[in-house]
């Protein structure tokens, strides 16, 4: 399932992309038709429908990057710092046994 969704996650990417490039930067849509309004769409119509693609591809592309997120999370176990255990203590030494240490000659 989630390479599915990943796989349509990269396809509405590509197109946002696409869609994108395809507009003018004066807002006049695809650029096509130069001078008069005889053709099949306005400029005004194509400015209007690549601005509603662009926010409709814009808008799934935001809620297949929140249901990815979402899946990616749900397959990690959860951990923190307090919920592991802590390590054995070292061994140390009997408290009734002197510590080792120089044997010094003593002259009595």
């Amino acid at each position: 399932m989630q390479q599915v969704l990943l796989v349509i996650h990269v396809l509405i990417a590509v197109s946002l992309i696409g869609v994108i490039l395809i507009q003018r930067s004066e807002g006049g849509g695809l650029g096509i038709g130069g001078g008069g309004g005889g053709g099949l769409v306005s400029i005004r119509g194509q400015a209007n429908l690549l601005t509603r693609v662009t926010a409709g591809l814009a808008g799934a592309f935001m809620v297949t990057s929140i249901v990815l997120a979402i899946m990616a999370g749900a397959h990690r176990a959860g951990s923190a710092i307090v919920n592991e255990v802590p390590a054995a203590p070292a061994q140390t030494a009997p408290a009734n046994t002197a510590p080792a240490g120089p044997s010094v000659p003593t002259t009595e």
